[in-house]
């Protein structure tokens, strides 16, 4: 009998502390899940910088129209510039997310399409394939140097003014909207952003 209720007793304290580790455990999740942000589109260095204005280029769509990004400036749009490829998988998948962020933010924003590789005739396929004739699409080298793109899917926002806000390889639609929340804060980057807000926690933890 006492061998029972010692085996018991050991039980039920064995019980407790695992219930302790769990919440331990529990409350440290629900920290690092406080402290992490979003990864945010990841922003090449080189290039045209957040707060500055692309330089003047001649660009032409693919259906042999003249684009001037300015145009959209003097229009007060927003302008999102989507670089792809047609071989690239990565920009195929998101193409729907794009179209879709594109939608909702309509009211003042537009879309445009931008590569700079390829043959013709794979770019026509691929516009057909992809249904997107109504969007602006630019065959341009000149303004993937302007910005630097290394590296594919890749997007720049550029507000109404026509200023640079934000631009970085985009593999997720929590990349791409990334740049958007960038606008919002008036930062470079959401890792800018929350680079510097960890840097001034800390130094108040001091």
């Amino acid at each position: 009998m006492d061998a029972l209720i010692v085996s018991n007793v050991m039980l039920w304290i064995l019980l407790v502390a695992l219930a302790l580790v769990v919440f331990a455990l529990t409350r440290q999740i629900g920290v690092l899940h406080e402290r992490l942000a979003p990864a945010g589109a990841l922003t090449l260095s080189g290039g045209v910088k957040a707060g500055e204005t692309l330089p003047s280029m001649s660009l032409s769509t693919f259906d042999g129209r003249d684009l001037q990004l300015e145009s959209f400036a003097k229009q007060k749009r927003g302008v999102l510039l989507f670089f792809l490829s047609p071989t690239c998988p990565l920009c195929k998948a998101l193409l729907p997310v794009v179209m879709r962020v594109a939608k909702e933010e309509r009211a003042w924003l537009d879309l445009v399409f931008v590569s700079d590789g390829g043959t013709r005739a794979e770019h026509e396929a691929y516009v057909v394939d992809r249904q997107l004739e109504r969007f602006p699409y630019v065959l341009s080298q000149e303004l993937g140097v302007a910005l630097q793109v290394g590296k594919l899917p890749y997007a720049a926002l550029i507000d109404e003014a026509g200023v640079l806000v934000a631009k970085g390889l985009v593999n997720s639609r929590e990349h791409l909207e990334s740049l958007l929340e960038a606008k919002r804060l008036g930062v470079a980057s959401i890792n800018e952003y929350m680079s510097a807000k960890m840097r001034d926690e800390a130094e108040v933890n001091v």
